[in-house]
């Protein structure tokens, strides 16, 4: 099945909500979403991993160099209203850590970039899935580990408290 764009199968494309050193994080503005904020990202290339498509993206739209903490969350995008045409994507939107905080925007995807508390954020035109992302972050990421977090994708957890689900107790 085809879609009006000629579209024959999702497009796994990938975003990335950037931190720097002060915590703020990057929010973009792109004319294909309706001119409201979002992240900065793109597609994945054939052949190409999720991790290089999104190091990748992010050099070429905003001009960072990234280190990726961990996949926050998948999302799905089925013909969204706020695109400016018909597409049905599958977001994979990283956490991630950048070194430099002066982003330089590439006038076609991006029209202009702020960083931004992430509390502060929410306040702001976000298109709604760079919204359901930013509360993630705030829900999973932030309580646990204030600032920037500390463990990249990949690395060791140990030593992390996290809380235990309570099992339920077995009737006699």
């Amino acid at each position: 099945m085809r879609s009006r764009q000629g579209q024959r199968y999702p497009e796994p494309t990938v975003g990335a909500l950037i931190l720097n050193s002060k915590g703020e994080m990057l929010l973009v503005r792109s004319v294909k979403w309706g001119d409201v904020y979002t992240v900065a990202g793109g597609h994945v290339e054939l052949g190409e991993t999720l991790e290089a498509a999104l190091k990748r993206e992010i050099r070429e739209e905003v001009g960072l160099e990234i280190e990726i903490l961990k996949l926050l969350i998948v999302q799905q995008a089925i013909y969204s209203k706020d695109f400016f045409r018909p597409r049905h994507f599958i977001f994979f939107d990283y956490l991630c850590r950048s070194a430099g905080d002066r982003p330089r925007v590439d006038g076609v995807e991006i029209q202009s970039c702020a960083w931004v508390r992430p509390e502060e954020a929410l306040k702001m035109r976000l298109e709604k899935f760079t919204r359901r992302m930013v509360v993630e972050y705030l829900r999973e990421v932030a309580p646990t580990s204030p600032g920037v977090p500390l463990h990249p994708a990949g690395s060791s957890r140990r030593g992390r408290s996290r809380p235990r689900r309570a099992r339920p107790r077995r009737q006699a």
